[in-house]
């Protein structure tokens, strides 16, 4: 016959189990509403900072890339003048050395 542990099954008695106990302390109620209040504020910071990148990204859209583009149009015109004038047999002038 097997030796019956101490503590171990049902309580008897009618006694809550430690299990119902240590779930009902104010302990563990403190903490759930400590990680619910976390919870929250993760929510609300990671929503602020969708709204930023969003805004960032859009601005740099709007105003970057245009001028990122006419940038790129602007060397390419200078690079063309270059082989133009080269192909001619005309030597760069000085402006186009600069420039280029």
């Amino acid at each position: 016959m097997a030796a019956k542990r101490i503590g171990a099954g049902k309580s008897g008695g009618g006694e809550p189990n430690i299990l119902a106990k240590i779930s009902n302390s104010e302990i563990v109620s403190q903490g759930r509403r400590t990680v619910g209040d976390a919870v929250g504020v993760s929510k609300k910071l990671l929503w602020s900072t969708g709204k930023a990148a969003w805004i960032a990204g859009t601005t740099f859209l709007i105003l970057a890339v245009p001028l990122i583009i006419e940038m790129d149009r602007e060397v390419q015109l200078n690079e063309l003048e270059l082989q133009q004038a080269s192909l001619l047999g005309a030597p760069p002038s000085p402006v186009q050395m600069q420039r280029g």
